[in-house]
């Protein structure tokens, strides 16, 4: 059964095969799809949440593959489409989750859910810059898709320009903050204590978990 609210991972398969990311003897490929599946298992464990993958460029089978059956599947190239789509598929709210955050606590996306009860939007920020989570009401108010043709959570600032195109402050509030692996050096925020992340974890093994 579907749920009204959806969370999607987005895979975006980098021009370099993800080589910034992936330490020294480990396959960028490889890596690159053990943080998405991670990342995947976050929010497929959420409950009444439907998982959702959005993949851009479209054609991604390996993507596709660390997904469980049934799972909605959006190829979308900008945040404002998978909305979209989302919302065509029955979503009433949804988040659009970094497929590099592979110890999202699920806490946290939670938190971005019961955010929307006051608001629009809602956000999850990442260090040092950008975001890892984006959530909203569906559909998107005019506002919030304008901005999202140019911002998504790639965005060194996107928080800010968000913000500003809002008619109104409080409009996207902002979350606990939490962190992406986007490169090398930024294996050091993983950290081995804590539960989940175990595909990329298996991949590290043996591997210093600093830049």
């Amino acid at each position: 059964m579907s749920s009204a609210r959806h969370a999607a991972v987005l895979s975006h398969a980098p021009p370099d095969g993800g080589r910034g990311a992936a330490p020294p003897g480990v396959d960028p490929g490889e890596f690159r799809l053990a943080l998405l599946e991670d990342a995947y298992e976050v929010v497929a464990g959420l409950e009444l949440v439907t998982p959702a993958l959005v993949l851009d460029p479209p054609d991604q089978p390996d993507a596709e593959a660390v997904t469980w059956p049934g799972t909605p599947i959006v190829r979308a190239a900008t945040p404002p489409d998978a909305f979209a789509a989302l919302h065509a598929a029955g979503a009433a709210e949804a988040v659009l989750v970094a497929g590099d955050a592979p110890d999202l606590p699920p806490l946290l996306i939670g938190k971005l859910f019961r955010a929307l009860g006051q608001a629009p939007a809602a956000a999850c920020a990442a260090r040092p810059d950008g975001l890892v989570a984006l959530a909203a009401r569906l559909p998107l108010p005019g506002w919030l898709a304008g901005a999202l043709t140019e911002v998504d959570l790639d965005t060194p600032d996107a928080l800010a320009r968000l913000r500003a195109a809002a008619p109104r402050p409080g409009l996207v509030p902002q979350g606990p903050g939490w962190h992406r692996i986007r490169t090398a050096a930024d294996l050091r925020f993983l950290d081995p204590g804590l539960e989940g992340w175990e595909n990329t974890r298996a991949l590290l093994e043996g591997h210093p978990l600093h830049g």
